[in-house]
């Protein structure tokens, strides 16, 4: 879904943002709008996920695991 939504504001940024013909005309919401609505879904996906955002490790020094010298 990420990838489909980078392609996606990649060609709103490529494109005008209003166009109007014949038949009427179309208007994009803006860049900044799109990055807010990806940062929002990207949070939005983050908060779903498991855990805390931390990993948490026990760290031992090397030498004192009771090796022998």
């Amino acid at each position: 879904m990420s990838e489909d939504l980078d392609n996606t504001i990649r060609e709103n940024a490529a494109g005008p943002r209003k166009a109007s013909g014949d038949s009427g005309s179309v208007e994009q919401h803006g860049l900044q709008e799109q990055i807010a609505a990806d940062k929002y879904l990207e949070s939005k996906k983050a908060s779903r996920s498991k855990g805390l955002g931390l990993k948490l490790v026990k760290l031992s020094p090397p030498g004192t695991a009771g090796g022998t010298v």
